[in-house]
């Protein structure tokens, strides 16, 4: 029975813990992200592995074409 108790109070500083974490976090801005949510319905995933996928020689032939 006190193995109870014990894990109980364990568990609850625990559980105390991440809420000071968390709350930490959110007063930090760690969770502020006020800009991506509204803008990422503009982007298509085709333009995003375009970026990832150009190499420096097709990078300078875009350049030399404008």
């Amino acid at each position: 029975m006190e193995a109870l108790f014990v894990l109980i109070v364990a568990s609850v500083i625990v559980a105390v813990g991440f809420l000071i974490a968390f709350i930490w976090n959110v007063k930090d801005g760690q969770y502020d992200d006020d800009y991506t949510p509204s803008v990422r319905i503009l982007f298509d995933d085709e333009v995003i592995k375009e970026k990832k996928t150009k190499t420096p020689d097709s990078i300078k032939q875009t350049i030399t074409n404008q």
